[in-house]
């Protein structure tokens, strides 16, 4: 059985406290569990104070066996910074602009070269989804299609190559598009004069979706993820085509990503669950201890003091 956990971005002290509250203790080099096992889903970079220790914790739970790990879209955008554009010299495939060298900046602050080096080369062997017996993990959302896509350029590339992220940062590619929803979710236009500003004070028009849900009877704000969105115009028929809903007959599946925020998590669906309660802007990290079961509960959750 697993027990799952949200994004750390850098907490290191919480992940201690949380791993021990879950009953993990330090043996032979990395935390453990006589019988269970972690997923951790992604985000392990930026932000938070001390970086290089939660790489170190999740990489060595790993590299023991005592857990798995997913690709968030901190790791991809990590590799993109530092990866030569091949075609505009002095360039990288993700630009040092200001809001990306911010997004990144405690992470190039708090590493060595040589443990951003080291980071950098493990962030390429992490899968971007699990599909287990009797559970799915992914960082933002779990699409069929884009899964698929993704897994047919991952083989074509041999892994996560040179070659594959030129791909994924190519916007207009069908490979961007298939790495954006899956590490950052489905994405949709909001209507004119509608906009709302992130967790960085960016103003946004566009918005995450609750893609797990079917698209009919939804406002443009029951569909939106963020909470911050009054606004009750009908979806486009657009939207509604474009969705693909997760089935509830759907094995459960666990994601992060989306900062929500609330004093009690519980899942966004019967089968659906977001483990990503905004450690790193003054929220909680916190798990869900999966026993088996198909419906997921608000009860088997547990977050760090």
């Amino acid at each position: 059985m697993y027990d799952l956990i949200g994004d750390i971005h850098g907490h290191a002290d919480a992940l201690v406290n949380l791993l021990e509250k879950l009953g993990y203790s330090l043996k032979a080099g990395a935390f453990r569990h006589p019988e269970r096992r972690v997923i951790f889903l992604g985000d392990y970079i930026d932000r938070g104070p001390k970086i290089a220790e939660t790489v170190q914790i999740v990489r060595d739970m790993v590299e023991s066996e005592t857990a798995l790990a997913i690709m968030g879209n901190h790791e991809l955008n990590a590799l993109a910074f530092h990866l030569p554009h091949p075609h505009r010299q002095s360039e990288h495939l993700r630009p040092h602009n200001p809001k990306n060298e911010k997004q990144h900046g405690q992470t190039l602050a708090q590493l060595t070269d040589g443990q951003l080096s080291d980071a950098l080369t493990w962030f390429r062997t992490l899968p971007m989804w699990l599909d287990l017996p009797g559970i799915r993990a992914v960082h933002a959302c779990w699409d069929d299609v884009e899964v698929a896509n993704v897994q047919s350029e991952l083989q074509h590339n041999e892994g996560v190559s040179n070659r594959f992220l030129e791909l994924a940062c190519l916007p207009g590619n069908p490979l961007f598009k298939a790495v954006e929803v899956i590490l950052k979710g489905k994405e949709l236009a909001l209507p004119e004069g509608i906009s709302f500003s992130d967790k960085d004070g960016n103003v946004r028009t566009k918005t995450r979706t609750r893609w797990y849900l079917s698209p009919e009877g939804q406002t443009f704000g029951s569909y939106a993820m963020t909470d911050q969105i009054a606004c009750d115009v009908p979806l486009s028929e657009e939207a509604k085509r474009n969705a693909r809903p997760y089935e509830v007959t759907e094995k459960p599946v666990f994601v992060g990503h989306y900062w929500l925020r609330a004093d009690t998590p519980e899942p966004l669906a019967a089968n659906v669950a977001c483990l990503d309660y905004s450690v790193a802007k003054g929220g909680y990290l916190c798990a869900y201890r999966w026993l088996g079961e198909r419906q997921l509960s608000s009860k088997h959750y547990a977050r760090a003091v």
